[in-house]
C-alpha cells in the first residue's frame, strides 16, 4: 500500500467507522456465537500472496462482527464505560503515524513532556493536592499506566522496595525474605479483584478489610484497629495513599489504553525499578528537568497516549468533560427511579455515579434466570456481582450515546422478561 492508497482508503475507513458508530445500536449487543466460531471462518495458514482490501474488509462483516460485543453500544450496561471519542480516534490515528517507542525523553522528548504536561492537567482539573504534580519543581508527578492493574501493581512493588529498605536501614541483619514475610497491605473486601491480584504478583499478605452493609465502604475506625493489631503482632504495614489512580479511557473520552496514576514522591517509583544500561542512557538525564518514564512501569517501550489526552481536554475543554459525567450521571438516577417505582424490584446500593445495583425481590436463583434470559435475548448487556451474599444486577450506564430513550427501552425489555420469568414460576 503507497500513500495514494493509503489516502484513498483511510478516507473509506473513516467512514466506516462513523456509519459503525452511528448505527452500532442497530447491531445486537452480545454476540450469538459458540466459542471456537472463528476459526472455521479463515484459513488455517496465512496467505503466500497478498489480499486485496476489498477482501479483508469483506471479512470484518463475516469473520469479526458476529464475534464482537459492542462495548459502543447504548445498550451495553456490563462492566464500566469503554471511553471513546472522534478527537480520541484521530489522536490514536497521529500516534500510530508518529510510531516513536518513548522509553526515555531521548527517545521522544515530546511524548514524554506532554505526558507530564496533561497529567498535570487532569490532576489540577481533580483537585488533586499539589503534592502530586510535578509542575516544573515538584516531588511529584503522572503518568500514564495501561491499565489501573498496572497501576496498583506498580504502586504495591514500590511500596514494597521503600519498606524493606526503611526496615533495612533500622537493622541492617535482616534479609529481604525476613522482612517480606511480615509485610501486610490493606483493601476494601469490595475492591476490585486486580488489588488481591497485585498482592499476589508482589508476594505480600492482602488483608481486605470488611465494609458496612449501607455503603460498601471501608471506615477509617475500623482500618485503624486492623493495622493497629496487625502492629502489635510484629506484621509490617506498607500500603498507603501515597498514589492516586483515575481511568480517563472509562468517563473522560480518552480511548483505551489510558490510566493515569500520580504519585507524591517520583522517586519511590523510580528508585524502586531503576535499571541503566548503555544503550537506554542519554546525555540530558542527569540534569534533573527531564523524566524517563521506563522507569514508572512494568514495560520498556511506550505509545505516544498523551495526545489522545490533548486532543479530548482541548476538544471538549473542561465543561464539556464535566457535562459528560452529569448527563451520564442523570441517567443512571433516572434508571434508578424506573425500578424504585416496580415494587418487584430492590436497589442494593446507594446510586452515587453512573452505576445502579438492582435486583428482583427474591432468590439468588430467580436474578440469576433472570440474568440468563436477559444475556440470551442479546438486546441488552448486563453483569452481575455478588454484595452481602446477594446475587446483583448491575446496570452502567457506558455508552457516550445513551440517551434517556435507551434507558427506558432497556427497562421496558427487562420487565417484559421479567414477567415471562415470574409467569414461568409460577407454572
Amino acid at each position: 500500500m503507497n500513500a495514494g492508497e493509503f489516502r484513498r482508503r483511510g478516507k473509506e475507513m473513516v467512514d466506516f467507522v462513523a456509519d459503525y458508530l452511528e448505527n452500532v445500536e442497530q447491531r445486537p449487543v452480545y454476540p450469538d456465537v459458540e466459542p471456537g466460531y472463528l476459526r472455521s471462518l479463515i484459513p488455517t495458514e496465512a496467505p503466500l500472496e497478498p489480499e486485496t482490501y476489498e477482501e479483508i474488509m469483506k471479512d470484518v462483516e463475516r469473520v469479526i462482527m458476529p464475534g464482537i460485543t459492542h462495548w459502543h453500544s447504548p445498550y451495553f450496561y456490563a462492566y464500566f464505560p469503554a471511553a471513546s471519542s472522534y478527537p480520541a480516534m484521530l489522536a490514536d490515528m497521529l500516534c500510530g503515524a508518529i510510531g516513536c517507542i518513548g522509553f526515555s525523553w531521548a527517545s521522544s522528548p515530546a511524548c514524554t513532556e506532554l505526558e507530564t504536561v496533561m497529567l498535570d492537567w487532569l490532576g489540577k482539573m481533580l483537585q488533586l493536592p499539589e503534592s502530586f504534580l510535578a509542575g516544573t519543581c515538584g516531588h511529584g508527578g503522572g503518568v500514564i499506566q495501561g491499565t489501573a492493574s498496572e497501576a496498583t501493581l506498580m504502586s504495591l512493588l514500590a511500596a514494597r522496595c521503600k519498606a524493606v529498605r526503611r526496615v533495612q536501614s533500622m537493622d541492617p541483619e535482616k534479609s529481604e525474605p525476613e522482612i517480606l514475610i511480615k509485610l501486610v497491605a490493606y483493601t476494601s473486601e469490595q475492591s476490585h479483584s486486580s488489588v488481591e491480584r497485585a498482592g499476589l504478583i508482589g508476594g505480600v499478605t492482602m488483608k481486605k478489610i470488611p465494609t458496612d452493609s449501607r455503603t460498601y465502604a471501608v471506615t477509617g475506625e475500623l482500618l485503624k484497629k486492623i493495622v493497629e493489631k496487625d502492629k502489635e503482632a510484629g506484621l509490617i504495614p506498607f500500603y498507603f495513599a501515597d498514589s492516586f489512580n483515575l481511568n480517563p479511557h472509562k468517563w473522560l473520552l480518552v480511548n483505551f489504553d489510558c490510566s493515569a496514576m500520580w504519585v507524591k514522591k517520583r522517586q519511590d517509583m523510580i528508585g524502586a525499578f531503576k535499571v541503566e544500561p548503555l544503550y537506554l542512557r542519554h546525555e540530558n538525564q542527569e540534569s534533573g528537568l527531564v523524566t524517563d518514564y521506563r522507569h514508572w512501569q512494568i514495560p520498556l517501550g511506550r505509545r505516544f497516549r498523551s495526545l489522545k489526552m490533548w486532543f479530548v481536554f482541548r476538544m471538549y475543554g473542561l465543561h464539556g468533560l464535566q457535562a459528560h459525567i452529569r448527563k451520564q450521571v442523570c441517567l443512571a438516577k433516572e434508571f434508578e427511579s424506573l425500578v424504585r417505582a416496580d415494587q418487584r424490584f430492590e436497589i442494593c446500593a446507594d446510586v452515587i455515579m453512573g452505576l445502579v445495583c438492582f435486583r428482583l425481590k427474591g432468590s439468588n436463583e430467580l436474578n440469576q434466570n433472570l440474568l440468563k434470559r436477559i444475556t440470551k435475548n442479546r438486546e441488552i448487556h448486563l453483569v452481575p456481582c455478588y454484595l452481602s451474599g446477594r446475587f446483583v444486577l448491575r446496570f452502567a450506564i457506558c455508552s457516550r450515546t445513551t440517551e434517556s430513550r435507551h434507558i427506558r427501552e432497556a427497562w421496558r425489555h427487562m420487565t417484559q422478561l421479567t414477567f415471562e420469568l415470574l409467569q414461568d414460576s409460577v407454572q
